[in-house]
């Protein structure tokens, strides 16, 4: 028999130390600090597949159910924009009583591809009646046709449905009015291959302008006008970009004066290929971000509200085993938040029937969403993985609509992030630590983890904390994640479980695995 040094020698390679971390957290609210908003994760929703996600004679009770979650964490409902490319394909018509749409055959690399027409009747815009109580919305008109009777007619249509008595007693608000999806890239196809942001503003203000008059859009006046929807930028560099386009007037232009928020389109990377890993990684989400400051900086200065209209992880519709995955709810959480403190004001992912990097299916799936391939049995509505990413911002978040959140300095980590969260007199109340690091299927050896002491700057800090995690397996899983305890992976969308947390005096500090979200709530 070997010694008893030698078998705890042996023994130790099995055994993965927790490495050491010291993060400071400011007891009363930086300088920094900026407020946030109730709806700061929202859902960018296709517009053909509009009447899928609410129902059509009544509500979807799977989208109610997985929207509700969300404003029962938060007080309010995500806000719901309709359109993108579909917007530019949509033509209206009296004699349609909802939605007639045309797809493409299905492929391989794109199973559920977007309509390529789409014609809708004053009853598609009334299906907003069927959102949860609440629901703050913005609706697209096509101007990427060119089509000025088409465009009034959609309109008039939007108006009338939120004036009705359906919508309006159902608690609906239409706050925007979106004319035109990602107008930068109508070159060679909507329009002439020449087409640089000066025309854009020239003939956008001009047909905007004509649109508003005719429905009676007016300055100060709810729906205001949702500018720009730019599907890329080159932040000032002359050609689309804000900026430019402040420079070229479109703030002077009747339509523009009515623009109270800029709407950029932004992507984490395209198609086809991607890892998990890098998709969530620290560095990734801060590189992808910091671009955007310059036009953040000069969309504020001018009194506006700058968001991501339309944002996920890869486009075209997501990376399988990348979007779907795990990993995405550690990179969407991360990827909001830091957004948000650099004066994002709200981030709308992109959601369709199918999609790869859905938080929520809607509807019944008949095929696979990798390769188009027949499912039997067919896959009921249910939650993709990133769906818990929105579940923890809107705990961290809570129902303190004066909450204001700053990002902690853990500079010193390259896979630990971490945000504050301030209360209406600025006090702490909550932290939130993300471990980024992937650990996946694939991953040799044991998990590893992070022992974190909190160090507060100021006076009277908390004595207590209540730990709340985001359990995953592994970041390239898909399913079998619980937060706290609980998973939304339901037939109805509903959490199942008991609340798992831990409470412990603040001294103990924090220990978080790779591959994991801690949220920290103070008390004394």
């Amino acid at each position: 028999m070997l010694p008893l040094s030698l078998l705890i020698l042996s023994a130790a390679p099995l055994v993965q130390r927790a490495a050491c971390l010291t993060v400071t957290v400011p007891l009363t609210a930086p300088t920094a600090a900026v407020s946030v908003s109730s709806s700061l994760v929202s859902f960018s929703i296709e517009g053909d597949n509009w009447p899928d996600w609410v129902g059509t004679s009544s509500p979807n009770t799977f989208t109610n159910n997985v929207l509700n979650n969300l404003k029962t964490l938060t007080g309010s409902p995500p806000d719901i924009r309709v359109g993108a490319n579909s917007e530019d394909r949509t033509l209206f018509s009296n004699t349609v009583p909802i939605s007639q749409t045309i797809f493409p055959a299905d492929s391989v690399s794109n199973p559920y591809p977007e309509a390529s027409n789409v014609t809708v009747g004053d009853g598609y815009y009334a299906l907003s009646r069927f959102l949860p109580s609440g629901t703050h919305m913005t609706w697209g008109i096509n101007f990427g046709s060119n089509n000025l009777t088409a465009a009034i007619d959609e309109g008039k249509s939007i108006l009338k449905a939120f004036s009705s008595d359906a919508v309006t007693s159902a608690g609906i608000h239409l706050d925007l009015i979106e004319i035109g999806n990602e107008p930068d890239l109508y070159g060679g196809s909507k329009r002439s291959s020449s087409w640089n942001i000066g025309q854009y503003v020239s003939t956008w203000s001009s047909f905007s302008e004509s649109v508003a008059s005719a429905i009676g859009l007016e300055a100060g006046t709810r729906p205001f006008v949702q500018g720009l929807a730019f599907g890329n930028s080159d932040h000032g560099a002359g050609g689309f970009s804000p900026q430019q386009a402040y420079n070229d007037g479109i703030l002077s232009t009747s339509a523009g004066k009515l623009i109270t928020v800029v709407s950029q389109h932004h992507y984490s990377g395209g198609c086809c290929t991607a890892l998990v890993s890098d998709l969530m990684s620290k560095s990734f989400v801060r590189g992808n971000v910091t671009a955007f400051v310059p036009d953040i900086q000069a969309t504020v200065s001018r009194g506006h509200k700058f968001i991501f209209g339309e944002t996920n992880s890869y486009f075209n519709h997501g990376v399988p085993d990348v979007s779907d995955a795990a990993g995405a709810a550690i990179w969407l959480t991360d990827y909001s938040l830091f957004a948000a403190t650099l004066g994002v004001a709200n981030l709308y992912f992109h959601e369709g029937v199918g999609y790869k990097y859905n938080l929520i299916q809607p509807v019944t799936l008949t095929k696979s969403t990798e390769d188009a391939t027949p499912l039997n049995p067919p896959v009921a509505p249910h939650i993709q993985a990133p769906y818990y990413g929105a579940i923890v911002i809107a705990e961290f978040l809570g129902t303190n609509s004066n909450r204001t959140v700053s990002e902690l300095d853990i500079s010193s980590s390259s896979t630990i992030s971490g945000y504050a969260l301030y209360g209406s007199n600025g006090v702490l109340e909550k932290a939130l630590l993300i471990d980024s690091q992937a650990f996946l299927t694939t991953t040799s050896g044991a998990r590893p983890s992070t022992a974190v002491t909190l160090k507060f700057s100021g006076s009277h800090p908390p004595t207590k904390q209540t730990l709340k995690r985001l359990a995953i397996g592994h970041a390239d899983d898909k399913t079998g994640l619980k937060w706290g305890g609980q998973t939304y992976e339901t037939s109805s969308g509903l959490a199942s479980g008991t609340v798992s947390t831990t409470s412990s005096n603040v001294s103990a500090g924090v220990t978080i695995s790779a591959t994991e979200v801690v949220l920290i709530t103070f008390s004394n």
